[in-house]
């Protein structure tokens, strides 16, 4: 049983199958994509979110020197982008990662990845859809028309969220409110989902509340993509051309409010707080692998798909690099923690038309990441079906749209009921973490075949170069960097020495016994001006201080050890990640000495093992039982039905 979880795809078969149309179905998919559409799916995946949102985020903690992030995670994904690229010519059909482990590494392991390719793509565009319906409602916010008598179109609040941020915010709120803080007070995010959990219409105790816009442009986008590829390429090409635009514009004209004063200092919160924004810009770059996905629609997808893979990363980190320095140089970075920081930007320097323009290309820019992430899902879909391993209508082509139709059909359902109820960050890191796993596996897949004589070669292949020496000690310098540089960092991270608590996690933990009690001690230790404790806001204070005297404080706090203080297994449990990537850095230098490792896709595995360590325990655990959900699901379908199995039977 073991030998037939892992038995292989040879590349020849799957070339064949593709030739021969895999004789289920008569139709097969139209081939109308060249280099510049394949560059345009890519440009369209990756400029979205990331230098609309969460490149304001990544500012505020990393400052300008956040640049380097983005250069260090684009060649980070270049090094997968090589490998996705070898693959591709090697296998030119649809199924991504998920082909290329089925010829590396075997049916079970192609089955595991092609399960988190769903959470990449699907849970992907659960993340896209609700930031799109932020944008959306943000923008119709601002409307203003004064002749038809329209200040703005509000929509509730209760329906433009997902019930659990509602109910979250809520209950924060309430613990912040009970530790004195004011509602006026309350940050925004904390303030609307206040709000909608409170105005939500009610059945019982149950509070209605849904994201009504991110249903709506779901089905909008699965009805175009239905319709068929070249609708679809046209969409997203005006979509890019508008987006471009936009952003071209930006840099035009933001560049003359640039003050280079605002660069000093240009880390201001050192590498600590660059690399805090990894998760959050490597979110930036995710959806470049969805061009795999088209192999069978390019016109000469051997040639093709490397370029376009290779000109949208080059591209779009030349942008994100701009844009990053342009924000920086107009407002201080510390004040770009906001959702919609281009906007913001120039609402500081009081271009409001300017604002106006981003937040309509804003709604164009997710759009078009929604588009190519929907296109990809079923494209997965559609090469598993035609391996057995899903039901055969997942590979059932359009006979006059020519695209996977049911497949499509039940994307879009997959996508658009979580988007109604689904929690925004939960999403992002789970799509975050589905995605590096995929591009682990196929960095790994290139190495594994990087020597075998009986793999049928590409016309790209990734330039060697031999990693025995480069990577071992390259490995033990950074040990030694950390405990030279780092020390302190470090000798607490090996001894699990206890963490003081962050200010919110501390107050929002408290009983109401424990909140008086640091009240009257804030009191006691506080400026003259603060004289009744049932009046003292405890989170601003705590937060206001310095990080040593804050240490202090928690230290003489007579509050419970385990309120104050993250310690032993509690704390060590967010460390496995970072211990796991340490074993396997250990595990990839003995066979970079004893198997000559090719250098490229080396430094691609560790670096986007190293993001995908960086998104925490918590991740880790539920990606480790949707995994478990997929694997129940093969054993119980693919398993039985695998066309590899059934050849060989």
């Amino acid at each position: 049983m073991f030998e037939k979880l892992f038995r292989k795809k040879s590349i020849s078969k799957i070339l064949k199958d593709a030739a021969n149309g895999y004789g289920d179905h008569e139709n097969t998919l139209h081939k109308t994509l060249g280099v510049r559409d394949l560059t345009a799916f890519g440009i369209a995946a990756i400029i979205g979110a990331g230098i609309f949102s969460t490149i304001g985020k990544a500012s505020a903690d990393g400052g300008p020197a956040v640049i380097f992030l983005f250069i260090f995670t684009a060649v980070a994904c270049s090094f997968a982008a090589f490998a996705y690229a070898e693959f591709a010519s090697m296998v030119p059909v649809s199924g991504s990662a998920y082909t290329y482990s089925y010829v590396a590494f075997g049916e079970l392991v192609a089955w595991i990845i092609g399960w988190s390719l769903i959470m990449e793509y699907s849970i992907g565009n659960i993340t896209v859809a609700i930031s799109w319906s932020d944008y959306f409602t943000g923008l119709l916010s601002s409307i203003k028309i004064p002749f038809l008598g329209i200040d703005s179109i509000h929509v509730p609040d209760w329906m433009t969220m997902d019930y659990l941020s509602a109910y979250n915010g809520h209950k924060h709120a309430e613990a912040l409110l009970a530790a004195g803080k004011n509602l006026a007070d309350l940050d925004a995010a904390t303030t609307l989902a206040n709000n909608a959990w409170l105005t939500a219409p009610q059945i019982g105790s149950f509070h209605l509340v849904a994201d009504i816009p991110a249903l709506g442009i779901i089905i909008l986008i699965t009805w175009l993509i239905y319709r068929g590829m070249k609708e679809s390429r046209n969409a997203s090409n005006a979509m890019v051309v508008v987006k471009l635009a936009v952003i071209l514009l930006v840099l035009a004209v933001g560049i003359f409010y640039v003050d280079t004063k605002n660069w000093n200092p240009f880390a201001p919160n050192g590498v600590s707080g660059v690399l805090k924004g990894v998760s959050a810009v490597f979110f930036a770059y995710i959806g470049f692998d969805a061009i795999s996905t088209t192999a069978e629609e390019c016109k000469n997808p051997q040639r093709d798909l490397p370029r376009g893979m290779m000109w949208a990363i080059i591209i779009c980190t030349i942008l994100y690099v701009a844009i990053a320095l342009v924000l920086t140089g107009i407002v201080k970075s510390d004040t770009l923690a906001v959702g919609d920081p281009l906007a913001f930007v120039f609402d500081q320097i009081n271009l409001k038309l300017m604002s106006g323009i981003i937040a309509v290309s804003a709604v164009f820019a997710m759009a078009s990441v929604l588009l190519v992430f929907q296109m990809g899902q079923p494209r997965i879909w559609m090469s598993m079906s035609r391996d057995g391993l899903l039901p055969k209508s997942f590979s059932k082509i359009h006979p006059k749209y020519k695209t996977p139709s049911f497949a499509t059909i039940v994307v879009g359902f997959v996508v658009a009921v979580p988007s109604l109820f689904m929690n925004l960050t939960i999403v992002t890191d789970l799509c975050s973490i589905g995605t590096l796993f995929a591009f682990v596996l196929v960095c790994a897949g290139v190495l594994v075949l990087q020597n075998r004589p009986d793999v049928q070669r590409g016309k790209f292949k990734i330039p060697y170069a031999n990693s025995k020496f480069i990577v071992p000690i390259a490995f033990v310098a950074a040990i030694a960097f950390a405990f030279t540089q780092y020390g302190k960092e470090t000798k607490s991270f090996l001894l699990n020495s206890p963490k003081t608590v962050t200010t919110v996690n501390f107050v929002t933990s408290l009983s109401g016994d424990e909140l008086r009690i640091v009240k009257e001690e804030i009191v006691r230790n506080a400026a003259p001006q603060i004289i009744l404790a049932d009046k003292v806001d405890a989170e601003s204070y705590l937060s206001a201080l310095p990080a040593d005297r804050y240490e202090q404080f928690i230290s003489a706090s007579n509050v419970s050890m385990e309120k104050k203080y993250e310690s032993g297994w509690s704390l060590f449990k967010h460390k496995i990640p970072m211990w796991i990537f340490l074993i396997i850095c250990v595990v990839i230098s003995y066979y970079c000495i004893t198997k000559n490792l090719s250098l490229i896709p080396v430094l691609g595995l560790i670096s986007c093992l190293y993001m995908m360590c960086e998104l925490g325990i918590s991740n880790w655990i539920g990606f480790g039982i949707w995994l478990v959900i997929g694997l129940v699901v093969y054993f119980a379908y693919g398993y039985r039905h695998s066309k590899l199995a059934q050849a060989e039977g």
